[in-house]
């Protein structure tokens, strides 16, 4: 079936909650008056049971549908926005400098929201749907921080569904993969420590920034000559910090990145090969270093059966030709993996349009993909509660 009439309906107003929300962006767990919007919104709306704090600044909401049982598909959207200065020139345009949605999750909240109010008009399902509304998806781990605050046990949620906008996807297609759709995002920060000294003598020093850039240039050996190049990987140095003057090699000298991968065995070959390399390198050349690895956003995997209920609830809105079932990994975090690790589910992607990529200060989330989202997330639920 097409997109729901009432979806359509809900559209504009839709739009005007997520205009509200974009101008206000708040970061990380900050989102105290954008988790007040969401909850005042449930309340209105009478859904049954609505929990504020979850996962610091989480919300939940529990809508009870007609029949009698008693299973729960949760559905979820992040609240927070990203630390950068918005160029869109909107009427809707941030109200606050250094802070914008530029991925959207002004509009996951706002379809998430239209939905939980279709829902609880409506209640066509046999079952409990949990609309959750996450915080510090950016970098924070608030999926992991609702988890472990017993998210899943104190709801029953048995399945969890996530979704996200896709700039360069057309409004009314949707996109999604089995297995592994988004990586891991492991981070690490090394500080290579030699012997400071004149320039002029080198001999007479331990060059912590011809040691550095030695390594920097040997971990990418990591994805062209150590993993499978049928399986993925990336590492990228993305900071290198040394020095202070034209004549003086320092003491020390610092570099950071990330690696991404899609799958445990190459993410733990990935760590190991970089901390052989770093130790390998410093040898060599009689200096030491300190590394920090931080395990970050696990692989964002999907489960089969429940991808398969995605595929079908996408097509049934959007068409079968307008629903890629097999799209490439992504090689970007997410932190709904968390959720994904603790119960069964799926995450998809839906399309917004020719616009900004996500993470561009020119971005906006594109109000025309509301009513899509709306609908998928209505379908999934009561075809998941057996509407």
């Amino acid at each position: 079936m097409p997109i729901l009439n009432r979806a359509a309906e809900l559209q504009d107003e839709v739009a005007e909650w997520r205009r509200h929300i974009h101008a206000r962006p708040e970061l990380l767990f900050a989102v105290e008056n954008t988790a007040a919007f969401v909850a005042e919104k449930l309340k209105e709306f009478g859904v049954d049971e609505i929990v504020t704090g979850i996962g610091r600044t989480g919300v939940v909401g529990l809508i009870k549908g007609k029949g009698e049982g008693s299973r729960t598909v949760g559905l979820r959207a992040d609240m927070d926005a990203l630390p950068l200065t918005e160029i869109t020139g909107k009427p809707w345009a941030s109200k606050i400098s250094g802070k914008m949605h530029a991925c959207g999750h002004d509009g996951h909240t706002a379809m998430l929201l239209g939905a939980a109010k279709y829902l609880a008009e409506t209640r066509n399902f046999n079952g409990n749907v949990a609309v959750i509304f996450q915080p510090a998806e950016e970098g924070g781990g608030g999926g992991n921080l609702m988890v472990k605050d017993g998210m899943m046990e104190r709801f029953g949620i048995e399945e969890v569904y996530g979704m996200h906008n896709l700039p360069g996807l057309p409004v009314g297609q949707f996109a999604t993969r089995k297995g592994p759709i988004m990586a891991a995002t492991d981070e690490f920060t090394v500080t290579i420590k030699g012997r400071g000294g004149h320039a002029a003598q080198p001999h007479r020093t331990i060059d912590p920034i011809a040691i550095g850039a030695q390594i920097v240039t040997n971990l990418q050996m990591i994805a062209s000559r150590n993993v499978d190049p049928l399986r993925s990987v990336v590492v990228s140095v993305t900071k290198f910090n040394a020095g202070f003057a034209h004549n003086v090699i320092p003491n020390d000298a610092t570099f950071a990145g990330t690696i991404r991968t899609l799958d445990e065995e190459v993410r733990a070959q990935a760590e190991a090969r970089l901390r052989e390399v770093v130790a390998g390198i410093c040898a060599a050349h009689a200096a030491e270093a300190d590394i920090n690895f931080h395990r970050n956003y696990p692989v964002t995997f999907n489960h089969a059966d429940e991808t398969e209920h995605a595929v079908a609830i996408a097509s049934d809105i959007a068409g079968e030709a307008n629903v890629n079932p097999e799209v490439d990994p992504m090689m970007g975090g997410e932190d709904f993996s968390y959720m994904l690790n603790a119960r069964p589910g799926a995450f998809i992607f839906i399309g917004n349009g020719d616009t900004a990529g996500l993470h561009n200060p020119a971005y906006d989330f594109n109000d025309e993909a509301i009513a899509h989202g709306i609908s998928y997330w209505v379908r999934l639920a009561e075809q998941r509660l057996g509407a």
